[in-house]
């Protein structure tokens, strides 16, 4: 007999912990570079790690909400003259932020886990 693992969600806690895929994608990014994640850096970390082109745009937009949200806290860096004088704007993940990430792992985790052994045995050849 097979025992399947079930996971359940806790509303509130979702609502409070959500992350979209592409916030999801720009914090795990950011722990990855730890102290070196500026907004070009992220973007290149991306890009170098997945199959998708980011626009900075898009990224300004995620890292904007993930402030908003409390997952992330930016400082400015020193000014450099390869950048007129203008220091870079580093980004570092908070507590909420980390347990903002836990949780996505957890609920992830969770319904990775709960998929039957059966799906997993089906032929995926020709895919």
């Amino acid at each position: 007999m097979i025992v399947i693992p079930t996971f359940r969600y806790n509303v509130d806690e979702m609502k409070s912990y959500h992350l979209g895929e592409f916030e999801e994608i720009v914090i795990l990014t950011i722990g990855i570079l730890n102290n070196e994640a500026y907004s070009v850096s992220i973007k290149d970390e991306i890009e170098s790690r997945l199959p998708r082109t980011v626009s900075m745009g898009a990224l300004h937009t995620a890292l904007r909400r993930l402030e908003d949200k409390g997952y992330l806290r930016s400082y400015a860096g020193e000014p450099t003259q390869e950048r007129a004088g203008r220091p870079k704007r580093y980004f570092e993940i908070t507590a909420m932020g980390k347990k903002a990430m836990q949780y996505a792992k957890a609920t992830r985790d969770g319904l990775w886990g709960a998929i039957p052994m059966t799906v997993w045995q089906s032929n995926l050849e020709g895919i």
